[in-house]
């Protein structure tokens, strides 16, 4: 196993589908040809190993209909939003969602952008999740009640240096 990051390829998307779909509770159900439009439409889809992660990203110009992506650009004029990040189980404790974040404010930071947001659920809640990206410097900046009130989430923010 290897720790390089690299971009998500063709030849990956069946395992991070997987993985994907292993957590769909935490982020969402895809089928093949939802997640090939993604990583094919993402400001950055990256992956580290043969799967033990991997982190898919929009900026404001995505067409991507997702409630919260949306919530994001009707405030913030630039931005990347983290649409997904997910680390398998027997990988976890590795660093990896922590290196995956900091290669994607590199990312974001070069190409112009100042503000890197996603999303935690708070019902279901997860905390680990909050603290982490606490950790990382993302600030809670809303909240809202999803999918006809099955899911609630908190907003973050991160600022960048740009």
């Amino acid at each position: 196993m290897t720790n390089t990051i690299e971009a998500v390829q063709a030849a990956d998307e069946a395992a991070v589908l997987a993985l994907n779909n292993e957590n769909a509770a935490e982020l969402s159900w895809l089928e093949p040809e939802e997640l090939s439009a993604l990583v094919g439409t993402s400001f950055s889809a990256s992956r580290i190993g043969d799967l033990e992660a991997f982190l898919l990203t929009f900026d404001q110009t995505a067409t991507y209909s997702s409630p919260n992506f949306l919530w994001f650009r009707e405030r913030y004029p630039r931005f990347v939003y983290v649409d997904r990040i997910v680390v398998a189980a027997d990988a976890r404790g590795r660093g990896h969602a922590r290196r995956l974040y900091e290669d994607l404010f590199a990312r974001a930071e070069a190409a112009g952008h100042e503000v890197v947001t996603c999303e935690v659920n708070l019902d279901p809640p997860n905390p680990t999740s909050d603290a982490f990206h606490a950790a990382l410097g993302f600030r809670q900046v809303g909240e809202a009640v999803i999918h006809g009130g099955k899911k609630a989430v908190r907003y973050y923010a991160k600022q960048l240096k740009a």
